[in-house]
């Protein structure tokens, strides 16, 4: 079975927000390898066209001239409104908006009350189906940064370039320095850095989901602007090229060879993630040349796998959540794709990034 051809019962299942039901038949479309569904789907779609598949940028671009009505989609967190964030005494969370050539997007800004002469910044990308201010219940990294005198930036994807406003991180058009949502996110974290005097030494991007994939893809772009990745149920870099390829990566099934992170990166990833398999954080870790330092398993919640280069500074650390799901560790159930037990992951990996 191709996923072109329940494709209508795929449509009638998301108008009536019967979304596990549709998230489990796309899964049972894409059974086979994710090549094959590919060449399935090329076979389907030649019976009435001659012309081979249009890149996902071409199709994107087609759908938005037809003007097509938006079909009704669950909102699990409200991306209406945003959620209301409790503030420490003096801190401000702002509103902003940022446009540069490549285009433009809206975000948060967390101020603490008394920020650092120099100040370290953390740019936090949110997942699918969320937004900053849910993001930042979830993964409580105001109250971190409060305590630290640190800005957490949270950058907004917006449905009119998703759907489900999930970063773009399968697009190759959205995978390179320079152009794209690297372009956008890179020219506004150098916007917040000039503003608020921020320390070039720690700036630091990280993410859940498709925003731990972009977390990636920010770090492999812009390695001499971000000192440190942290990575929460993501995939490597450039594991997948389009739609079809991406949901055989978040499988366990890339098609295409990751690299080897060129900044320190920290991984969290559970491993009954039902969502984005568990393989891809390992592969990440993998691909880094040091030896491993040894494991470091508490009351079987976790292990944790370090690499540390030729001075003996941890390089990557790979966290598996032992019964973990798709959704950030030890985060607060204020926010989505939480799970309040397990290693808290924000001050994880605030303490790699600061260490």
């Amino acid at each position: 079975m191709t996923l072109l051809m329940p494709l209508q019962k795929i449509l009638e299942l998301t108008r009536s927000n019967r979304l596990d039901e549709a998230t489990q038949l796309i899964q049972k479309s894409l059974g086979g390898d994710a090549k094959d569904v590919h060449e399935s789907a090329q076979a389907h779609y030649s019976k009435y066209s001659k012309r081979p598949l249009r890149p996902l940028g071409q199709v994107v671009q087609k759908l938005k001239e037809l003007r097509l009505p938006r079909l009704p989609v669950a909102d699990p967190v409200g991306r209406g409104h945003q959620k209301e964030v409790a503030l420490a005494a003096g801190a401000k969370f702002l509103d902003g908006s940022f446009r540069c050539e490549a285009g433009t997007r809206s975000y948060k800004l967390y101020v603490p009350s008394h920020p650092a002469s120099r100040p370290a910044l953390i740019v936090m990308l949110h997942g699918c189906k969320q937004n900053p201010s849910d993001f930042a219940l979830g993964t409580q990294m105001n109250g971190l940064a409060e305590k630290r005198g640190m800005l957490v930036l949270y950058p907004a994807q917006d449905q009119s370039f998703n759907p489900s406003s999930c970063w773009n991180w399968f697009d190759p058009q959205h995978q390179v320095a320079g152009r794209g949502e690297p372009a956008i996110l890179a020219g506004l974290t150098a916007e917040i850095m000039k503003t608020y005097g921020v320390d070039r030494g720690k700036v630091f991007v990280a993410g859940l989901s498709a925003g731990g994939a972009m977390a990636l893809v920010m770090g492999e772009s812009y390695p001499d602007l971000f000192s440190g990745v942290g990575v929460h149920s993501g995939l490597p870099y450039k594991s997948a090229h389009d739609v079809i390829s991406a949901f055989g990566a978040m499988r366990g099934n890339s098609n295409q060879a990751s690299s080897v992170p060129k900044v320190r990166t920290i991984v969290f990833h559970g491993d009954r993630d039902a969502t984005v398999a568990a393989s891809n954080g390992a592969d990440i870790f993998e691909k880094v040349a040091f030896p491993p330092q040894g494991r470091d398993q508490i009351n079987g919640e976790f292990t944790r796998r370090v690499k540390k280069d030729e001075s003996e500074r941890s390089r990557f650390e790979h966290w598996t959540l032992h019964g973990g799901g798709h959704a950030w560790s030890g985060g607060s159930p204020a926010g989505s794709f939480t799970q309040p037990s397990g290693p808290p992951a924000s001050s994880e990996m605030l303490r790699f990034f600061l260490d």
